[in-house]
Parts: structure tokens; sequence; C-alpha cells
């Protein structure tokens, strides 16, 4: 709203449009009604609707602000929209990447995995601590033999629903072995220089007085072999009755089996593996596993073929074989 203050020139008349050149001064009001009542040479108050002269350019102002605040929000759409093609981009780089479904076989478990196929042997052992708790330096990663770390998967020819085998036990399995392996093995070697040949000692000479199995495996001297895909049969334990050794590498176990019932063993409770060869029988061994820590806790095996001696060795005590 504004307020017109008009001064009439001298014969009373309102000034018109042309008339308004003369010196005539405005102001603003709050009403917006004329009184012209007998005010010849007075102020005529005249009181319109109206907008301040300064309206305009504050207008066109507004109008200013209006177009940078669009063109503000026009920048950071256009910023925003080329954020999200860029992580659109990203995305698309992870749906190329050629990925394999394997199916990990640990402790007796099956764990499912999705994996790039161009991660190395060192990235699976990583995804297998995450599925299973297992260490990478505790880990053995057998597929077709032991996964290289440096080697892809792609290199070492892993296909959709291949069964990838780990072997190894958890920081808490370790720990709950009271006596290390190292000690008992030495303690157990030092017991063995004191005393006569094992095959002497009246506890094995009444197994090997029975004289050797007719089904016994036949023994390649001179030679060392892995261990066969089948289980060692034909051999007797310490009460003369047959046993068979099972290696359950995928479950981490030695089967002892015999007519009566089969030992589930795990091959870390296994302390120490000590064999001597059977005089008069040199391409035989026999063998017992240290189960504790004492001789009582031994479990003997007699007529074991001398090509697969080193072989189980390794295998029970850590180096494993892969065929």
């Amino acid at each position: 709203m504004t307020k017109c203050c008009v001064v009439v020139n001298g014969n009373g008349e309102l000034p018109t449009h042309r008339m308004l050149r003369e010196p005539y001064q405005f102001v603003t009001s709050k009403a917006n009604r004329i009184d012209l009542q007998d005010l010849r040479g007075e102020e005529v108050i005249m009181e319109t609707e109206g907008k301040p002269q300064e309206a305009e350019p504050l207008c066109e102002g507004a109008e200013k602000g209006d177009t940078e605040t669009t063109s503000h929000t026009d920048a950071g759409n256009a910023s925003t929209q080329e954020s999200s093609i860029s992580n659109g981009d990203d995305a698309d780089d992870d749906d190329q990447r050629e990925m394999v479904d394997v199916k990990i076989i640990w402790n007796k478990k099956k764990y499912d995995l999705k994996i790039p196929l161009d991660d190395t042997g060192a990235k699976l052992k990583e995804s297998i601590h995450s599925l299973t708790g297992l260490p990478p330096a505790m880990q053995k990663v057998m597929y077709k033999g032991l996964v290289p770390e440096d080697k892809t998967l792609r290199e070492i020819k892993v296909t959709n629903g291949a069964k990838i085998m780990v072997v190894g036990s958890t920081m808490n399995d370790v720990l709950a072995v009271n006596t290390p392996k190292e000690v008992i093995q030495q303690e157990v070697k030092a017991e063995e220089n004191k005393k006569e040949p094992l095959c002497r000692q009246k506890q094995h000479r009444k197994v090997l007085d029975k004289g050797k199995p007719e089904d016994i495996m036949p023994s390649v001297k001179g030679t060392k072999e892995r261990l066969p895909t089948v289980p060692l049969s034909g051999m007797f334990n310490k009460s003369g009755g047959k046993v068979r050794l099972t290696f359950k590498l995928e479950q981490d176990q030695l089967w002892l089996g015999t007519k009566e019932r089969t030992e589930k063993v795990p091959m870390g409770s296994i302390k120490n593996v000590l064999s001597e060869p059977i005089e008069g029988h040199e391409d035989y061994h026999m063998m017992a596993f240290q189960l504790g820590p004492t001789e009582a806790s031994q479990y003997w095996v007699y007529w074991v073929p001398v090509q697969f001696v080193d072989a189980i060795k390794d295998t029970v005590l850590g180096k494993w074989q892969y065929f």
C-alpha cells in the first residue's frame, strides 16, 4: 500500500497527469481513501493501492535469486546424477566378474561359497575363514591336490559345484591339547634308544610269532609310495585280530577298523607315530599310533607294508600326501 500527499495548485484543482511534472510530493500511507474537503493550498491526502518504486528492483533481484537458485539446483541434480551413473558403473564391474559356486567341506560340515573365479588360493582361504572361523594359516585346502596360494581358481580349473576339502584345527582345538606333539615325540624317541628292539619284546613276540598274514597287502622294498585310495588291510593288532587302516582326509580322521567295530580317531589327537622293521621280514614294519602320553595309550599295528610307512607318518603328523 502507498500514501500520496499531493499539494493542490492555487485554483484548488487536483493535479492532472501532465501537471505532475510540477514539483508535487508523494508519500506512503496505510489508508485507501481520498479526502478533498476544502483543502486549497493544503495537503490533500490521497490514499490508494500501489507498490513502492523500490518494488520493481526487488522483484528483479528476486527473479535473479530464483534464477541462481535454480541454476545451483540444476547443477546439484546433474552432479547427483553423474555420481549415480558412476556408482552404477562400479556395480556393473562387480556383476561382470565371473563367479563360481563351490562346496567347502570341513569337519563333517558343508558350506556353500560363491567366489570370483579369478581369486587366488590365498583369497579362498580368507573366504573359508569367514565361513568356518578356521584361520588361513591353519588351513590345508585340497582340490585335486594342495591348492596353491598364488594361483587363481581359474588356473587350477575349479568349476561350478566343485567340492573343496579343508583340513585343519581351530586355535581352541590346538590349545585344548595339553602336551605338545614335539615334546612327546622327543620323549618316545629317547625311550626307544634305551630299549631293546621292539620286535624282540615279549608283548610283541606273541603277535609276530603267528607269522605273516596270508591276505596281507604285498610290500615293495626300497620304494616309497603315496597312500592308496583303498584301506590298508590284512594287518594284525596287538590282540592278534585283523585290522584295517582307513585315512579320511576330508574329515581329518584315521579309522581303525576291526571285525567288531571301527574306531574313528581325529588325526589331531595322535601325538606321534613310531615304527620298526620286523626282523627277518624287513619289508614289513610294526607301527604304533600314540593316542596319549603313556605306552599304554599306544595302538599297535603289525605287518605294515614298508612302502607306505613314510606316507602314513606324514599324513597323520601333518605332512599331507595328495593324490
